[in-house]
């Protein structure tokens, strides 16, 4: 569920197909700077209802995931 969420949110963000985005992807391989990593972390935030502190710690998608999961399971 929050992979399909992020994947959507992070392909609209890059313009990129949501078939180019896996667990494994990461942020480097997509092309992200700070500023779409920025972009991108607010839209997580906002779509999830979550907090998120340490974005520049978060390289792949598969970090993203389990940091919402993480959060939305306490």
């Amino acid at each position: 569920m929050a992979f399909e969420k992020i994947k959507r949110i992070m392909a609209e963000q890059l313009g990129l197909s949501e078939s180019d985005i896996t667990m494994d992807t990461s942020f480097e391989e997509l092309g992200v700077d700070s500023l779409d990593l920025f972009q991108i972390i607010i839209e997580i935030e906002e779509e999830f209802s979550v907090q998120i502190e340490d974005a520049e710690s978060i390289k792949t998608v598969g970090e993203a995931v389990k940091f919402v999961e993480d959060i939305l399971q306490k």
